[in-house]
């Protein structure tokens, strides 16, 4: 029965908190959802406040928080601690000043003040930040890391909706976990929000004693539960209601008490006075709830454990308070199911991150949050953890980078500190503070050391008796709690500041050198106390920034690391996205990266700022987009063959070579074939040479001139040029340049170096002449599919080296080709230039690595399997051409960015290569036709603009003729391929296209393979 209660309590509480977080995105993108007016943080010193101001500004820069509500955080006046009321009635009166023309300055507000001006001497590496922001173990929705202040934001969204004025109250180190609908906000005066807790719970508590009316009758703190019984403040199920601390004011009782500071409507200096100080330092939970309660006394209220001490100006004040609000009722709002998680000592926070944490997973809790460790018995908050660094059980690393080959013992806390290369004692916290002037401050005690305990003989100290400190301390020390003892040494760095520290603990110990411990005395030293009252708020919110963000920055190269979608890692920055100084620790991490690493680096940043419209250090998207590009180039020219003196040894040797070439069809794996896939993966390649309507289309002519001169002609383009400067050659990166081909292929082959002072004129003079490089691809329209541009790239190598009677072997052809592609910028791959440098039907594959050695397997297909091929393969001109002209780009980033279609499609494209040619060696055409249509399938998953309407169409018309259908290279236009069905001929698909064509330019053309 009651694991059925716990969880549909916890469903309901996870439900809500999901809820929650909906109204809280609300609040910030609608205008018209209904926030505070007013969010009121009270602190105990103005250097506190600076810090919560920093962190709401923080936020609000961001679009974290609603900016349409007042924000404002208010240190106890001048520093004094005047105690929660005080603070409360500060915040009246600093609302009254806000407010000047309204009679009653709270009607028709919906207000908010969280108190959390404690020094949480319990929980000490939270005194200087505030608890308010410490922790909690919750990755929100948007990618942060929460704090205590996040959920109080998120958790209390909806509230302001469930009543129309009036203020609520928080306590800034407590939890609370309840669904706002719950609120019942009919009430006059106040209402406390309480909870159903076991009683063996709220004996540790506050709890109210209900009058039987949903009014509270009696305020009962810290009671036996034989005497909670006895009062009668236990249902029949076991249950009290606890006090969340957690109270809502109406603006009448507001308005009364905020005449206990004011005279006619305006601030009373003198009553103010009276009320904020120090003495009388009132209680909002002791002095303003008390005279709430239906069974309170005058008398019984003047005995009430004050928050400070027994004072006549307590007494003079509590007079003047009851007499204020005791006419006034408390409703009693309890919410059930609801959660109370009370923040408490270092221990406690110890055990709920690294134990409770687990009870709280239906909530997303987890042990590791924002943090580089993803595993392990530990718990870690917003900390970069180093790969080699050995954690103990139970131990908690919060804020921190731990480095090197640290090893931290079991159930020890890190806290703000750069650990590297150190091991750190067990069942300790550590934790570090910078100091203005740029010192540092280690403050190392136990786990379950009492900041409160006086030094003496009997309490603890890091496992010790404090007697063993007492040979070290002064006289004027005795008689100090720990929370005063002057134990932490001021230092000019944070590593002198943490062997300070360890110093510290071997000293308890007796393990300390007498130099040491000299040493240790010489130095000045702070307390807890003082300490957090110097620490460098500003400096140390910083750093917790740079710490995020490096943490964040880490988090995202791992991921693209381990192949994860770049838009999948991306979410790993949430809402906020990629900031300037993130943006510096990525290009600072692609430079000293991996080429591998490097440009999914560069890739993930350009599509960051291409989808958000922005810019980094005045760059645009493309700017990171050719750097990825431009460094895939690099790696496959570290393998190029090209040598600047080369061209010392050439000489002319032909007057005249001419080379004609066949085209491709690919069939198997094409896009494997394209670096930086094939380097990674090595690439697989199934296609074969074809004739195009009788003849050899792919042509060059290279011929010896007598002037020491360089023309170029590009027959089909209609294009001629004569060179004369080498620096015009050199510039061949242009892909627009109708002679780009003709000049890398002069570099690729060593003939015209890429730098070096020599003219042109000597360089041809030493060969005996000048060169005439003519290209032409004949009877074949641009944007064919049928690989070109890079089989003309292979008939210009393979005659350049004929004519300075250079011999090559076919790998050193290939390479020099691959070589040519990168210095044209053109970025593609091996397959269409081996594919028309060898006839047959061949599988093409090389291993991973940067040198791609090309391995060829001749595809040995029986002659009546041959016929059969040659009868059913048909190619379809699609009288289109694509215009696509960011395609090499589109694909490969898609794998670059593991985009999981491409990285699917890539693999299984290679494997389709081989049962290809596994079918085809079998004489089983109908099975290679099906492959080919799983292929085009795979195709269209790797790139969608390889087909289009058109296209579509085309394959529609003549469906019930063919087998299998494909697209020659990228799609998108130029060639189609298909496999006829058996006993339909060419002449019946060319008739049927025709048909529904008409004179578009659709066509059957004629290709007769070479074997």
């Amino acid at each position: 029965m009651e694991n059925t209660y716990k969880k549909r309590k916890n469903l309901f509480l996870q439900q809500s908190y999901r809820d929650s977080w909906e109204d809280y995105e609300r609040s910030i993108n609608k205008d018209n959802f209904i926030t505070w007016d007013y969010l009121i943080i009270t602190a105990s010193n103005e250097e506190q406040a600076a810090n919560f101001r920093e962190q709401i500004a923080y936020r609000l820069e961001r679009g974290l928080l609603p900016s349409r509500i007042h924000y404002a955080v208010l240190p106890d006046p001048e520093g004094k601690r005047v105690g929660s009321g005080g603070a409360t009635l500060h915040v009246m009166k600093y609302i009254r000043e806000q407010e000047p023309d309204c009679k009653n300055p709270f009607e028709g507000k919906r207000i908010l003040v969280i108190h959390s001006g404690g020094d949480s001497k319990r929980v000490p590496q939270y005194s200087a930040m505030g608890k308010l922001f410490s922790p909690v173990p919750r990755e929100l929705p948007n990618g942060r890391a929460s704090t205590l202040f996040d959920e109080f934001i998120i958790g209390m969204s909806g509230v302001p909706s469930r009543f129309r004025e009036g203020m609520l109250v928080l306590s800034g180190d407590v939890l609370l976990l309840f669904n706002p609908l719950q609120i019942d906000a009919q009430f006059h005066g106040a209402a406390a929000i309480s909870i159903k807790e076991d009683v063996s719970i709220g004996k540790n508590h506050g709890v109210f004693l209900n009058d039987g009316k949903d009014c509270v009758k009696a305020f009962l703190h810290k009671q036996t539960e034989e005497s909670l019984h006895k009062m009668g403040a236990v249902n029949e199920r076991g249950k009290v209601d606890l006090d969340t601390g957690a109270v809502l004011f109406d603006a009448q009782i507001l308005e009364a008490l905020l005449g206990l500071i004011s005279t006619d409507g305006k601030i009373d200096d003198e009553k103010y006075h009276a009320f904020v100080n120090e003495k009388a330092r009132i209680s909002f939970y002791g002095d303003f709830l008390y005279p709430l309660a239906s069974d309170s006394t005058l008398e019984a209220y003047y005995k009430e454990q004050p928050e400070g001490s027994f004072t006549e100006e307590l007494k003079e004040c509590r007079t003047k308070i009851w007499d204020a609000i005791h006419d006034f009722s408390m409703k009693l709002l309890c919410l059930a199911p609801a959660e109370f998680i009370h923040f408490g000592t270092t221990g406690e926070l110890l055990h709920l991150v690294t134990e409770e944490v687990e009870d709280y997973e239906f909530l997303d809790w987890k042990k590791h949050i924002l943090s580089t460790a993803e595993e392990g018995t530990y718990a870690t908050h917003g900390s970069y953890v180093g790969k080699h660094v050995c954690v103990g059980e139970k131990c908690y690393l919060e804020n921190s980078f731990v480095l090197g080959t640290c090893k931290i013992g079991s159930g020890s806390i890190l806290s703000n500190m750069y650990v590297r290369d150190t091991e750190i004692p067990e069942n300790i916290v550590v934790h570090g503070l910078q100091l203005p002037e740029n010192k540092y401050l280690v403050r190392v005690y136990g786990v379950k050391d009492n900041p409160k305990n006086l030094f003496q003989k009997g309490n603890s100290f890091l496992g010790e008796d404090m007697e063993c400190l007492m040979p070290y301390m002064r006289k004027e020390d005795m008689g100090k709690t720990l929370w005063d003892l002057p134990l932490y040494t001021v230092c000019d760095s944070r590593y002198d500041a943490l062997q300070d520290a360890l110093l510290l603990y071997r000293m308890v110990r007796g393990q300390a050198e007498e130099n040491e411990i000299e040493r240790w005395k010489k130095k000045e030293r702070l307390s807890l106390n003082e300490s957090y009252n110097k620490a460098d708020i500003h400096s140390m919110f910083q750093w917790y920034h740079e710490l995020e963000d490096r943490i964040l920055s880490s988090k995202f190269i791992w991921a693209l690391e381990d192949g994860v979608y770049y838009k999948d890692a991306l979410k790993i920055f949430g809402k906020v996205g990629i900031t300037d100084r993130i943006f510096n620790n990525l290009s600072n991490d692609a430079e000293s990266a991996e080429n591998s690493l490097k440009i999914r680096i560069y890739y993930a940043l350009s599509r960051y700022m291409k989808m958000n419209k922005v810019k980094f250090e005045g760059k645009s998207y493309g700017s990171f987009e050719t750097l990825c590009f431009q460094y895939i180039q690099k790696e496959v020219l570290k393998h190029s063959p090209v040598s600047n003196q080369d061209y010392l040894e050439r000489v002319i040797v032909e007057d005249e070579v001419k080379v004609e070439l066949p085209v491709r069809v690919n069939w198997g794996g094409g896009w494997t074939d394209t670096p930086p896939y094939c380097v990674e993966n090595g690439g697989i390649v199934l296609n074969a040479a074809l004739r195009l309507n009788g003849k050899l289309p792919v042509q060059v002519c290279v011929r010896k001139l007598e002037q020491p001169v360089i023309e170029f002609a590009s027959e089909d383009m209609e294009a001629f040029g004569v060179v004369t400067d080498i620096e015009e050659i050199r510039n061949c990166h242009n892909p627009y340049d109708l002679f780009a081909l003709h000049k890398a292929a002069l570099i690729a082959c060593g003939v015209i170096p890429t730098e070096g002072d020599v003219s042109l004129e000597d360089i041809l003079t030493g060969f005996g002449g000048g060169i005439f490089l003519s290209t032409q691809v004949v009877g074949i329209p641009k944007g064919s599919g049928l690989g070109t541009s890079s089989i003309l790239s292979g008939a210009c190598v393979k005659a350049l080296f004929q004519f300075f009677g250079i011999e090559k072997t076919q790998q050193e052809i290939f390479a020099t080709v691959s070589c040519m592609e990168q210095i044209m910028s053109t970025g593609g791959g091996w397959q269409d230039q081996v594919g028309g440098l060898t006839t047959g039907v061949k599988l093409i594959s090389t291993r991973p690595g940067g040198e791609q050695t090309i391995h060829l397997e001749p595809v040995i297909i029986e002659e009546k399997a041959k016929k059969e091929l040659q009868e059913r393969f048909a190619l379809i001109y699609t009288g289109q051409r694509r215009l696509a002209r960011n395609l090499l780009r589109d694909v490969v980033g898609g794998y670059i960015g593991s985009r999981p279609e491409s990285v699917r499609a890539l693999k299984e494209m290679q494997s389709l290569a081989v049962l290809m040619r596994f079918e085809l060696e079998r004489s089983n055409i109908d099975e290679f036709a099906k492959l080919m249509n799983q292929h085009w399938e795979m195709s269209k998953l790797l790139d969608s603009g390889c087909t289009n309407t058109c296209i579509d169409q085309i394959f529609l018309s003549c469906e019930d003729l063919i087998g299998g259908k494909f697209i020659c290279g990228a799609g998108g236009g130029g060639f189609l391929q298909v496999i006829l069905k058996k006993d339909v001929t060419k002449e019946e698909l060319r008739a049927r296209l025709r048909g529904v064509f008409q004179d578009s330019g659709v066509d059957v053309w004629d290709g007769e393979f070479l074997w």
